[in-house]
């Protein structure tokens, strides 16, 4: 009976027990799976876009009945989201040096940022000028601000736990790898708002 012939032995650089157990950016799995998962979403937001254009476009007038949202939260929260950016990309860059005093403060400076503007979004609630169920301006409305509203709910809690984290447990290469795929993700919810600020708050105005 023949022997199988002994197994090669694996050159020092291809050994991929070498590789780092965890990594930044696309050096890591959840940065790919935020990827595809932002992917799905930014599908459906534009789904929802071209729902309140085609009606908007359809009907005599715009609203249907009634006043445009008040534009003062709506400008609010822009301003508010827009400026968040800048802590965010601060706790990014922390995280990337594994600066654990650096991305604890900016942490907590982002998540106090994401629950204000839980806070805004509350009140633009309140100053829609319409109810869901009133008309198909009123359920396109609340449909596209209930959209980006579960958006930022997922990413404050995703925030404030990581922060939570960073103060009451050893913070490995993964943990901050995970800092900086929630900045990413944050930057992402900021951006899917800017159009439908548009279509909420300037378009009722725009429209005859």
């Amino acid at each position: 009976m023949s022997r199988r012939p002994a197994a090669a032995a694996v050159p020092a650089g291809q050994d991929l027990s070498l590789l780092p157990a965890a990594g930044f950016s696309a050096h890591g799995l959840w940065y790919w799976a935020g990827l595809a998962f932002m992917l799905m979403e930014g599908s459906a937001f534009a789904l929802a876009c071209a729902a309140y254009v085609y009606l908007m476009n359809s009907a005599d007038q715009w609203p249907l009945e009634g006043r445009a949202p008040a534009l003062s939260w709506g400008t609010a929260q822009t301003v508010l989201l827009l400026g968040s950016l800048v802590p965010t990309w601060f706790l990014a860059r922390a995280a990337l040096r594994r600066d654990l005093k650096a991305t604890q403060g900016w942490g907590v400076l982002v998540a106090a940022l994401n629950a204000l503007a839980l806070v805004i979004r509350a009140v633009e609630f309140l100053h829609l000028n319409t109810r869901w169920d009133s008309d198909a301006y009123g359920s396109i409305t609340w449909t596209l601000i209930l959209l980006h509203t579960v958006h930022l709910i997922t990413d404050f809690v995703d925030t404030f736990f990581l922060t939570v984290f960073l103060f009451t447990h050893p913070v490995p290469t993964e943990r901050f790898s995970d800092v900086q795929d929630d900045a990413l993700y944050w930057a992402y919810v900021v951006f899917t708002w800017l159009p439908l600020y548009l279509l909420i708050y300037w378009a009722p105005r725009w429209a005859p």
